[in-house]
């Protein structure tokens, strides 16, 4: 099906917006012997060429880095404050475990008022970010030799299979940057018409800013963002809340909140998803953006962009569930997709 042990050390491996040297390492070591020709940007994006027989430019992009935090304060007693890295829904960081990034990792925990001293009113707001502070148990003559305002921090979970689902914290966006890396490998000993352009960005949890720079750079005649999406296929969800289902096929972008797929991709990818008999579904997100948005618009004149995405359920939790034949369908769409895009009619 697919290789869950890549995944696994994809998804676990730390990176935060800003501090993605661990997993930047890891992906530079998977492309090896399954590329052409790798660079490392300014900005440290990864930039993996397989070469075609024109000079036309695809490109697509799978950010490699994942929502965290960073140290801003730590108190006498050796607490410590921090400042998000990417969208956190507050309530989600009750009761969790993090790894703080110093000059050698620490465990810490996510600590707040305990209800049992909250008052009637306190127990009636909504909880936000600066109620919370990490708590190591260590005292600050001891933690300050470790840890300095700066560091970063990430969430500690495992990767485990629920059924035929993985689960783990930043499936969002690990799991684009183990179908790029699968979709490279598969189209190793593969004839394309174009060169193709596989970025692994930065930063995107914080502003889409590493897939900026590298379509200023890579200037793609065709751009493919790669993503995870909404999939509130749970209880309680209306039919027209749930975005996409798990299970239910590779989602094909037709528009988010920063980007409006170009409908000629758009209609590329149903036809290739349909020749091939790959199990697809269309996504909406009225809410959210991808690297796809400076994909389409950063390079000279822009490109002809769409993406395709992950169904993922619990997003930016620690809990993250994507369905493996959603992964392996993504991987064949990815595949067919870069092998026909330039040799295909792009006329309007």
């Amino acid at each position: 099906m697919i290789n869950v042990e890549l995944l696994k050390k994809i998804c676990e491996i730390p990176g935060a917006p800003g501090f993605e040297q661990p997993i930047r390492a890891l992906v530079l070591e998977e492309l090896k012997s399954i590329t052409d020709d790798v660079e490392v940007d300014p900005m440290g994006n990864v930039i993996a060429v397989k070469k075609g027989t024109s000079d036309k430019r695809i490109m697509c992009a799978a950010h490699m880095d994942e929502i965290g935090f960073i140290v801003t304060h730590i108190d006498e007693e050796g607490f410590i404050r921090f400042h998000t890295l990417g969208g956190f829904d507050p309530k989600t960081l009750t009761a969790q475990r993090v790894i703080i990034h110093g000059k050698e990792p620490v465990i810490g925990v996510m600590g707040s008022k305990p209800i049992h001293l909250m008052t009637q009113e306190d127990r009636n707001k909504p909880l936000r970010t600066e109620d919370f502070f990490i708590d190591t148990g260590r005292p600050y003559e001891e933690i300050s030799k470790l840890i300095t305002v700066g560091d970063s921090v990430t969430r500690e979970r495992k990767l485990i299979e629920m059924g035929n689902c993985v689960n783990c914290k930043s499936i969002d966006n690990r799991v684009s940057v183990f179908i790029l890396l699968e979709t490279l490998r598969a189209l190793k000993t593969k004839k394309i018409s174009g060169d193709f352009y596989a970025v692994f960005s930065v930063q995107e949890e914080v502003g889409l800013r590493g897939a900026t720079a590298a379509a200023s750079y890579i200037n793609p005649d065709f751009g493919l963002g790669l993503d995870t999406t909404i999939a509130y296929d749970v209880p309680g969800s209306k039919a027209h809340e749930q975005i996409t289902g798990l299970g239910k096929g590779v989602a094909i972008k037709i528009m988010d909140s920063s980007v409006i797929s170009d409908q000629r991709m758009v209609k590329y990818l149903k036809q290739t998803a349909n020749k091939n008999k790959i199990k697809w579904q269309p996504e909406i997100l009225t809410r959210g953006g991808t690297d796809t948005a400076p994909i389409q618009r950063s390079g000279r004149g822009g490109s002809i962009a769409g993406a395709l995405s992950i169904p993922t359920r619990h997003i930016h939790q620690v809990i993250e569930m994507a369905h493996k034949e959603d992964i392996l369908n993504t991987i064949q769409l990815l595949e067919q997709a870069v092998i026909g895009m330039v040799d295909h009619n792009w006329d309007f």
